[in-house]
């Protein structure tokens, strides 16, 4: 698990502009890049190269539509558990991360103990899916909400 604990990088302007312009489309050449923020390619590259090795950036993805490659339920999976110890985290954290239906996994402050975004190809995809997971690892309460329509989805952050 990694945690950061306050680690803000100093950006400025320039940075910002360059880091909006990835976000939304990180496959654009160099060139258009610096045209977007008014520089040059060398200064764009150099405050790019800074900003990966400061760990602001991480790999560059693809975003692909789920609905395209079948993918048409989403849920967010509610789970309680009466489970705290390390023992018990390390195996529920191995389950989470060894299945690629979930997009997601938030550990939460309150009555719910984690929040997983989970995408499935539809209601029996999802029932293999908890089914599997718990057999693996043993759980409290799960509660699944199926999203009716997804309103808004980003991955960009706000600069």
């Amino acid at each position: 698990m990694t945690v950061k604990l306050g680690r803000a990088v100093q950006l400025d302007d320039l940075d910002r502009n360059i880091l909006r312009a990835l976000q939304a489309d990180a496959g654009q050449s160099l060139d258009e890049i610096a045209r977007q923020v008014g520089s040059s390619k060398t200064p764009v590259w150099n405050r790019i190269r800074k900003m990966r090795d400061a760990g602001v950036m991480g790999p560059s993805t693809v975003v692909v539509d789920p609905e395209t490659i079948g993918l048409d339920a989403c849920f967010f999976v509610l789970i309680r558990t009466s489970e705290h110890e390390a023992e018990w985290q390390q195996l529920f954290l191995a389950a989470l991360r060894a299945r690629p239906e979930v997009q997601e996994a938030h550990r939460l402050a309150g009555e719910i103990d984690y929040i997983l975004k989970v995408r499935v190809a539809n209601a029996r995809a999802y029932d293999v899916f908890y089914q599997a997971l718990i057999s693996e690892v043993r759980v409290f309460n799960v509660t699944a909400l199926l999203s009716m329509e997804e309103i808004k989805s980003s991955t960009a952050l706000p600069l």
